[in-house]
């Protein structure tokens, strides 16, 4: 690789990054300086080869920058048997478990990975956040990071390498509030199990959701602008085959939707009138776009504080159905629930 002598920066930051004990680190290495080098030679020498898990894991927020990583961390490590692969949109096969020693990926993946259990990190080693200073400073990507972090061993080293850190950061020790989009991002691989459609109050929140799920990484298909034309047209063609799993729209836009397909759809917001009072009757619209033709659906409902459980009991009452309450770090409880609904070909009555 053509080094003489490590650089400056390197000088100072390999002695704490190869410590023993482990020490973590967060260091502000401009590019150009060796950083990649600095972090790549630390995974390295972490993984230790007659082990075949996972040991180093690095985190990068872009697919592009990620997928330049392995290759340095192979040509550093082109004397030794070692074995990287790349967790980012598009690349990672589902069912497909990761067995190299050293993992790279986008954050959304990443953390996608291990909730499915294709992703193992009880022997993690170390964690690199490489531009960590951008990851951070972006709500969707910094909790993200979070996330993967507290899936970690206590005694995982953390490295954070930027060019550049905003005076303000959230704190890697710290537990990330439990909100909405986080807990939409976790059920996007139940999501896909069939077709879904997530519903939001208006058109902005509509599209901002969208945003924030194709920049972490999933495909969606949204109806948040366009309510006649060629552009409606080519949503709903997109989603009737199957090209698009997940729709977000709102209750306006999705009128005259009808996809035999839909088994899921996600009240992001429960339903409201002019006077901001639950919709009970928007609801039962809402979820009757599940479980059409005599097939089986599930509707989550997002509810938090104590006037959305109330009125989720409401719709309980009104309409005589049994609404199971799991809680938001319940993941795979939510996961048994869909997958027992889904197995079944028919409703027995409506199943939601």
């Amino acid at each position: 690789m053509n080094f003489k002598r490590p650089s400056k920066i390197q000088e100072r930051a390999l002695p704490l990054l190869l410590s023993d004990p482990r020490k973590n680190l967060i260091a502000q290495l401009q590019s150009g300086t060796g950083k990649t080098a600095a972090f790549a030679l630390t995974m390295l020498t972490r993984v230790d080869m007659s082990v075949r898990d996972v040991q180093a894991l690095c985190l990068a927020p872009t697919r592009e920058l990620a997928g330049q990583i392995p290759g340095a961390v192979q040509k550093m490590g082109q004397f030794i048997n070692i074995k990287t692969q790349l967790a980012i949109p598009n690349m990672v096969r589902r069912g497909q478990r990761m067995d190299a020693h050293i993992v790279v990926g986008t954050p959304g993946t990443v953390l996608d990975l291990i909730r499915c259990k294709e992703l193992a990190v009880e022997h993690l080693k170390i964690l690199v956040l490489d531009e960590a200073g951008n990851m951070l400073d972006l709500q969707g990507l910094g909790e993200q990071c979070l996330r993967v972090k507290q899936n970690t061993p206590p005694n995982t080293q953390i490295a954070l390498i930027s060019a550049t850190f905003p005076h303000q950061q959230p704190c890697m020790d710290s537990d990330s509030k439990e909100d909405k989009y986080r807990i939409l991002i976790d059920l996007y691989h139940i999501l896909t199990i069939r077709s879904s459609v997530i519903l939001l109050q208006n058109r902005e929140t509509a599209y901002q959701i969208q945003r924030r799920m194709e920049a972490d990484g999933h495909k969606v298909a949204s109806l948040h602008s366009a309510e006649d034309g060629p552009d409606r047209d080519k949503v709903f063609n997109t989603s009737r085959s199957g090209k698009a799993k997940v729709l977000i729209t709102t209750d306006v836009l999705v009128r005259g939707f009808d996809v035999s397909t839909v088994s899921m759809v996600v009240n992001y917001y429960l339903p409201r009138g002019k006077n901001r009072r639950l919709d009970a009757k928007t609801y039962l619209h809402r979820i009757g776009r599940t479980g059409r033709f005599g097939r089986v659906g599930v509707a989550i409902t997002f509810a938090h504080g104590k006037q959305t459980l109330n009125e989720v009991g409401e719709i309980s009452n009104r309409f005589g159905v049994c609404i199971t309450r799991v809680p938001t770090n319940d993941i795979e409880e939510v996961e048994k629930i869909v997958n027992s609904v889904l197995k079944n070909k028919k409703a027995g009555g409506t199943k939601r």
